[in-house]
């Protein structure tokens, strides 16, 4: 690029971070699928791992007599900075996260380094494999006592509000929101550590655990998190089935606006500086 028009397009440099991660994926997921499946299931396997640890904090501090009221919201930011983790060790062990590459996949695709049905399919082995992971570890926790007690009652507290969003036009819309908002943090946070200015891991870790703290914090929708959290109720007390699709699937589309066109499409496009050739050429007078 000219270097006269390099400021105009300051995230030159995580465009181009996002396209070498996303013909590596796209490379892994057609050439080594079995392993990139591995990779997705281990993501899951994280994501509920944390997910777990998130209620179990919640319980302790709900069930702390002296905290009274307070214990439920003190357990709840606890708990939502012990769940950003997810996302740090999910980076580091190179596995395979649906939210994160949402925004990867549409990158690739405004920037035609690859086909939608190729994106899409990308997505959805990425989807199976998180959710192959999930199921994994609620097999683990049917036969554990890892989720059992107040950890139980908390996750069944929590999937009650999520399944209660299924009730009404105005509850699947609150949703809808809230899974927008979710991969939007995630993936600013994404944006950050792709984009080469923060410089060493422990503020790329800081930055990851924030973003996912927000959105645990405040009860944003994440489809994998519900995924798994539905999964393992289901193997325990039960699910409603049907309500709990519903919210996966309101869930899926909201994260893939938040992450693949608030964050993904956006920024590929006010990086774009492929139509400023053109202009240029453009406003070159004639040659005589």
């Amino acid at each position: 690029m000219d270097p006269s028009y390099q400021r105009l397009f300051p995230g030159h440099f995580f465009i181009d971070a996002v396209l070498e991660a996303a013909d590596t994926k796209a490379d892994m997921s057609r050439r080594i699928t079995l392993q990139y499946l591995q990779r997705a299931a281990m993501a899951g396997i994280l994501i509920g791992l944390f997910y777990v640890a998130y209620f179990t904090v919640l319980s302790v501090f709900d069930s702390i007599d002296s905290l009274g009221e307070g214990g439920y919201g003190l357990g709840k930011a606890v708990g939502a900075f012990v769940f950003g983790w997810a996302l740090v060790f999910i980076y580091y062990t190179k596995s395979e996260l649906l939210t994160s590459n949402m925004m990867v996949s549409s990158i690739a695709v405004y920037h035609r380094k690859m086909g939608q049905l190729r994106g899409l399919m990308l997505l959805g082995l990425c989807f199976l494999g998180n959710a192959l992971g999930g199921l994994l570890l609620a097999v683990f926790a049917r036969y554990s006592t890892l989720t059992a007690g107040h950890v139980e009652e908390e996750m069944l507290a929590a999937v009650e509000i999520k399944l209660g969003y299924m009730s009404s036009l105005s509850g699947m819309g609150d949703l809808f929101i809230r899974a927008i908002l979710c991969n939007l943090m995630i993936n600013v946070a994404m944006l950050l550590v792709y984009n080469g200015f923060l410089k060493d891991s422990i503020t790329m870790a800081l930055t990851m655990v924030m973003s996912v703290f927000i959105f645990a914090f405040l009860g944003l929708e994440h489809s994998v998190a519900n995924t798994i959290l539905f999964t393992i109720v289901g193997f325990g007390p039960g699910i409603d089935v049907w309500p709990a699709i519903g919210n996966v699937a309101i869930a899926l589309l909201g994260n893939f606006i938040g992450g693949g066109v608030l964050i993904g499409i956006y920024y590929a496009h006010v990086n774009d500086d492929r139509w400023l050739g053109s202009r240029r050429g453009a406003a070159q007078p004639p040659a005589n």
